[in-house]
């Protein structure tokens, strides 16, 4: 089966970690280009084509200000993402919860034992 393209949806898109790591700074607000590439420590066409391949997904939006090109988080188009994810959120939730009755059992246990 052949690769789909990092255009084509967020899942392909983050799937690169240094995508990754751009939308976690821009989730602390919009930074320009020069932002970036000083916080990731990596040359400007790098970041650029990051940028080109979130931008096309919808996971960045873009403002230019004279020559500069500022970045911003666009969280909206991370919602298959987070939809996806809160399904096994869901799991992992319904199994501490029988996990801390478990504990609470075992817990009541242990007090009973000890006072001989």
């Amino acid at each position: 089966m052949a690769r789909a393209a990092t255009t084509t949806d967020a899942f392909n898109a983050v799937a690169e970690p240094r995508r990754r790591q751009i939308l976690d700074i821009l989730a602390g607000g919009e930074r320009p280009v020069n932002d970036l590439v000083r916080l990731l420590g990596v040359s400007q066409p790098q970041v650029s084509k990051h940028l080109r391949v979130l931008r096309e997904v919808g996971a960045v939006d873009v403002r230019e200000e004279g020559r500069q090109r500022h970045y911003r988080l666009n969280a909206l188009a991370l919602k298959p993402i987070h939809d996806w994810v809160k399904n096994y959120e869901r799991s992992w939730s319904e199994r501490f919860d029988r996990l801390d009755v478990v504990l609470e059992e075992l817990e009541g246990e242990g007090d009973g034992g000890g006072d001989e």
